[in-house]
């Protein structure tokens, strides 16, 4: 029956609000010492960090980053780039991958014995002279700067030992094989189910140059979950053995490793701070997700932005000076570099692995081909809980208005040159839309890197005789 009233209602707005994918977020997968961690993450299982201090309490840390891997980039990331969130994958086991180690005399001073870091103390025997202590009753154990403490306790029976005898198992790394890391890039199908997030950058430091782990990393960027895009940050190998150790060396490496892909971005050399070396996807990463914070989208490119390095370096430290015309011929073959230009190094290059050869700007430019990643997942993200919405003609205008104003806006902010989004009719025929099929065609232009700027110089006699006009002759 009417009432005497006023009423309200509400309804559904009829344009989606945009979910905009976060970018500049790096996956990375290697070794770290986990069995030296307060709370170890679980092996082989993404983990997400915000902070260095939060990633040693789930990995541990160590200085020897040949041998664990993800160190380096916490360190660079957190430390130098001051960037967040990383999602880690470590594939090194303590339970399984270790070797045993002898029984050994150590010094006693203090009342603390130091050890060997690789040291697993979970495996951890302890003796004074023939007779077997006992943990947290004769002393405690404890990981600081890399190394293992056995702290002897005052309520124990060892307590004035000089020397103690110690056995167990050491970490080893050498069991985690390429074929390791790959299956650990593979992983990255869990990070949206476990942290809602999608990477847009995949990075293995010390073992991208292995051409099967960096072939895996390229197949996986192109499909995430079947739906998502990134990038793979990939180093040429700048060791004595089996890499480049000068610039001219690089494009015949790169080609030896079939490192062409367009959703590679391939890295070399290395690059020093003090006495600390990192390997350049390390560093590139930093700066792409500095870039990206800086901006709010990958829509500038990395390239002449700062490096946190004081040197560029191959593995095994040996300096390396690039001019300017060696690092544009890098550039030139899909290697990106570092070079000193007025006094600091920056990220030198625009271009993805698959120049030359690819002449297509979505595919050879890093921001082009970064933005249309962009859109790609900020699509996905926003319209997934339409799928299975009865598709009527109101739906479909609905997708349409609310994928235009977004666009619109990115026009506005720069982002875009220009975009529009349309419903082509030969691209759904009846067939398709009877099948519950529509297709929506998007036309995004991102602003290509200006990589080239021409000035001409030319006298003109004119100023001469305007500079002496007010002066009688």
């Amino acid at each position: 029956m009417p009432t005497h009233s006023v009423h309200v209602s509400e309804q559904a707005s009829s344009v989606l609000a945009p979910v905009i994918a976060q970018s500049g977020i790096p996956y990375v997968i290697g070794t770290a010492p986990v069995h030296a961690a307060d709370n170890p993450a679980t092996v082989n299982v993404p983990t997400i960090c915000y902070s260095f201090e939060e990633a040693v309490e789930k990995l541990g840390y160590s200085d020897d980053w040949e041998t664990f891997t993800l160190c380096e980039f916490m360190y660079s990331h957190f430390k130098l780039y001051g960037m967040a969130p990383v999602i880690f994958l470590n594939a090194f086991d303590p339970t399984t991958m270790k070797t045993a180690a002898s029984e050994t005399e150590v010094a006693v001073s203090g009342h603390k014995a130091v050890l060997d870091g690789a040291y697993i103390a979970a495996d951890l025997v302890v003796k004074n002279g023939s007779a077997t202590l006992t943990k947290d009753t004769d002393y405690s154990l404890y990981y600081n700067d890399g190394s293992l403490y056995v702290e002897l306790l005052s309520t124990g029976t060892a307590y004035s030992a000089t020397a103690l005898n110690v056995a167990g198992y050491k970490a080893n790394v050498t069991t985690v094989t390429s074929n390791v890391i790959a299956a650990g890039v593979e992983k990255v199908e869990l990070c949206m189910s476990l942290f809602g997030l999608a990477p847009d950058l995949i990075v293995a430091p010390g073992y991208s140059a292995n051409a099967t782990v960096a072939a895996a990393m390229a197949t996986k960027v192109a499909s995430i979950s079947g739906l998502f895009r990134a990038k793979a940050l990939i180093d040429v190998p700048s060791d004595e053995t089996a890499g480049a150790t000068t610039y001219d060396a690089v494009f015949a490496r790169k080609t030896a490793l079939g490192m062409v892909d367009e959703n590679e971005i391939v890295c070399w050399p290395m690059g020093g701070l003090g006495d600390k070396i990192f390997h350049m996807s390390t560093q590139v990463a930093g700066a792409m997700a500095a870039t990206d914070h800086e901006f709010d989208a990958p829509y500038a490119s990395p390239s002449n932005h700062a490096l946190k390095i004081d040197r560029l370096c191959t593995a095994d430290g040996g300096t390396v000076l690039l001019s300017l015309q060696q690092a544009n011929a890098l550039n030139a073959q899909g290697i990106v570099t570092g070079l000193a230009f007025l006094s600091s190094y920056r990220v030198w290059g625009n271009y993805t692995a698959c120049y030359p050869d690819n002449a297509d700007v979505k595919d050879h430019f890093i921001p082009v081909s970064r933005m249309f990643d962009w859109v790609a997942n900020s699509i996905i993200r926003t319209f997934w809980r339409q799928l299975d919405k009865p598709m009527t003609p109101r739906f479909a205008d609905t997708i349409l208005d609310s994928v235009n104003i977004w666009m619109n806006g990115l026009v506005g902010s720069g982002y875009l040159l220009g975009a529009r989004a349309v419903m082509l009719q030969a691209e759904n025929p009846l067939t398709n839309l009877m099948q519950g099929i529509i297709k929506f065609h998007l036309y995004i232009t991102p602003p290509s890197p200006a990589q080239e700027l021409d000035f001409v110089l030319e006298y003109d006699a004119s100023y001469v005789e305007s500079a002496f006009s007010s002066i009688a002759i």
